[in-house]
């Protein structure tokens, strides 16, 4: 077992755990975080995905040791002061989702694909979004939501 120090949505936690234990369900088991999913286990879906440092991490497929006093957001990091995230906000506005599951991931992908600024037309964003799955189909709400955070829309 190990101690690791993680600070979480602006939160210091020590947490010990064995060296294998994918960070997901350190957050999921550990700190009761519920917003990052169990989808696939093989990041190929993205319900997992968690910002680390400002980068987007399929949280299913890393150690929760890699990360010891790394910053790490996952979607009930991303609201400040009482007021929805902007993409949260633009999710909603376009009903981006549909049962839910993946919206976590989607959102926390879509906040680091827009920190990258690579993505300019919604070709590049569909392409740099696609590692998280939608298995309702919102990808056009999706790709609005994302565009009008950017400014596009």
């Amino acid at each position: 077992m190990s101690v690791v120090n993680l600070k979480i949505n602006g939160r210091e936690h020590s947490v010990d755990v064995d060296p294998t234990t994918p960070l997901l369900y350190v957050l999921s088991d550990d700190l009761a975080l519920r917003g990052p999913k169990f989808g696939c286990g093989l990041g190929q879906c993205g319900a997992c995905t968690v910002l680390i440092d400002g980068r987007r991490v399929n949280s299913c497929l890393t150690f929760a040791v890699m990360y010891d006093g790394a910053q790490i957001t996952t979607i009930e990091g991303l609201a400040a002061k009482g007021a929805l995230h902007p993409l949260q906000q633009a999710f909603i506005d376009h009903d981006a989702f549909q049962c839910g599951y993946c919206t976590p991931g989607q959102i926390c992908s879509a906040a680091g694909l827009i920190a990258e600024g690579r993505a300019k037309t919604a070709e590049e964003i569909r392409e740099l979004m696609s590692g998280n799955i939608c298995r309702c189909g919102a990808y056009t709400n999706i790709v609005a939501a994302i565009e009008q955070v950017m400014g596009r829309s």
